[in-house]
């Protein structure tokens, strides 16, 4: 597979100290940034706040070290799971970034969200662009003072929200929420107090400077892509030489449809002015795209002078504009996609058969074996016992093979949902059994099944018996 990366402008040179102040659009684009900001933070707010038999439906418990994914109970055990996760994430942010550019820095990164919304509230409190630039300008007064404590009021309490719905995660959130302010735990003070400055840093401080210098994806996105991907891009060839101006008397035959309005500069949340080439700072939002089609429309000139395209298509090598079965046939495509489909489907297969009982077995070390009354052998033994469901489970303990061994006690157990159980039995060999394998070793294992579903795969664990000579 010939691996090309594309070739992409640097990070802009604008002072640190120009404050980018964007402008409001509307559009197709706006309007899906707007879609995944309700879709991910609807997710995001209102999991903690889901109930599941009597309990938080999603809850992190990491006293009990206990994780609670609605009918599923997880252990530190199973973080195998979160490590599949992590591998289908990698992958699909690989696939979309081959495909479709930096889609996802766009439309759903908490950086891209966040800021959204701490602008969306600075719009309403401070006013448009043109409002807002010159409030910068303006001496303090009674007025700065009222809009600029207000927007900071309304993002402290936004952030304070956010950092709360973060521990709600790890503390039943509505006990959380009857302990604040007066009961609040130490810790959870700390980590509302700090994720929720961290919101009110980066979205409405650092904002696009995380993209620019802290985020290491648009360092590297180049490698992922080739020259079938899409990306936000101008239209040179149309767009070039610019008019000084939308006026009739500017439309000849030599001047191209890019009017110089800066309206795509404007409305960037980076601040990039797309018309320079693809850059690493472009988050690819679209956002210009739909600030140039307006403009588009009102000088009576066709739509897409920016738009998704491929450098192949700017090129001129293909007439194939969007998203099309082309652009999934190419090898990169392919490896990422068909490893990401071997992924989900291993760790859905994987987390769908998982066992609901889990069983430890640890022999005593104390006393290896042990011969008691006309000659029986005894092996002691701790069983771990853990109930990875949210119902009751009467469960049967029998050691194998039962031929040769028998349980003397804990022949079976109730383990309450999340319940782990500890305890200790005893197998015992007879001495008729034992004085023919004096000195041996045996391989058992115990066995733990639920009568209530026989359906169910009963739980072997292995270990050992000791016959003394």
């Amino acid at each position: 597979m010939t691996h090309r990366t594309i070739p992409i402008v640097p990070f802009n040179n604008r002072p640190a100290e120009d404050k980018i102040q964007v402008r409001s659009i509307t559009g197709v684009f706006t309007r899906w940034r707007w879609a995944m900001v309700w879709i991910t933070q609807l997710v995001y707010y209102g999991l903690p706040w889901l109930s599941w038999n009597d309990r938080q439906a999603v809850l992190f418990d990491l006293e009990a070290s206990r994780f609670f994914l609605f009918g599923a109970v997880l252990y530190p055990q199973d973080l195998i799971y979160l490590a599949g996760l992590l591998v289908i994430s990698a992958l699909l942010l690989f696939f979309a970034t081959t495909v479709a550019g930096r889609v996802w820095c766009g439309f759903a990164c908490p950086q891209t969200v966040y800021t959204e919304l701490f602008q969306w509230i600075e719009h309403r409190t401070e006013g448009d662009r043109q409002a807002r630039l010159r409030l910068d300008r303006s001496p303090w007064n009674a007025h700065k003072i009222t809009r600029r404590g207000g927007k900071h009021l309304v993002w402290a309490l936004l952030a304070l929200w956010t950092g709360f719905t973060l521990v709600g995660y790890f503390t039943p959130i509505r006990e959380l929420a009857l302990a604040v302010p007066y009961e609040l735990g130490p810790w959870e003070g700390f980590w509302i107090g700090f994720y929720g400055l961290a919101t009110y840093g980066n979205a409405g401080y650092l904002r696009e400077s995380v993209c620019l210098h802290m985020c290491p994806y648009g360092r590297f996105q180049g490698s992922l892509m080739d020259q079938r991907t899409l990306n936000v891009a101008y239209d040179h060839r149309r767009g070039e030489p610019r008019r000084a101006g939308a006026d009739s008397d500017t439309r000849a035959k030599s001047a191209g449809h890019c009017i110089d309005c800066t309206l795509c500069v404007q409305v960037c949340p980076t601040g990039i002015d797309i018309r320079q080439g693809l850059q690493a700072a472009c988050i690819g939002c679209g956002l210009c795209i739909d600030a140039c089609n307006q403009v588009m429309d009102k000088i009576e000139a066709p739509r897409g002078l920016i738009r998704m395209a491929s450098l192949r298509e700017l090129g001129g090598r293909t007439s194939a504009p969007g998203v099309t079965l082309q652009r999934f046939l190419r090898p990169r495509v392919v490896v990422y996609g068909t490893l990401l489909l071997i992924a989900m489907a291993a760790m859905t297969n994987a987390f769908l058969t998982r066992s609901e009982v889990r069983l430890n077995v640890v022999r005593d070390r104390s006393v290896m074996a042990r011969t008691v009354d006309q000659g029986a052998v005894e092996n002691v033994y701790t069983l771990q016992l853990m109930n990875a469901s949210d119902r009751v489970q009467s469960l049967s303990i029998a050691v194998q093979p039962a031929a040769e061994l028998r349980l003397l006690n804990h022949s079976t157990v109730v383990l309450q949902p999340a319940q782990a159980h500890t305890f200790t039995v005893t197998a015992r060999m007879s001495y008729q059994v034992a004085a023919s394998k004096a000195g041996e070793i045996i391989d058992i294992h115990f066995e733990v099944s639920d009568p209530a579903h026989p359906s169910l795969e009963p739980v072997r664990e292995p270990s050992t018996f000791i016959v003394p000579r």
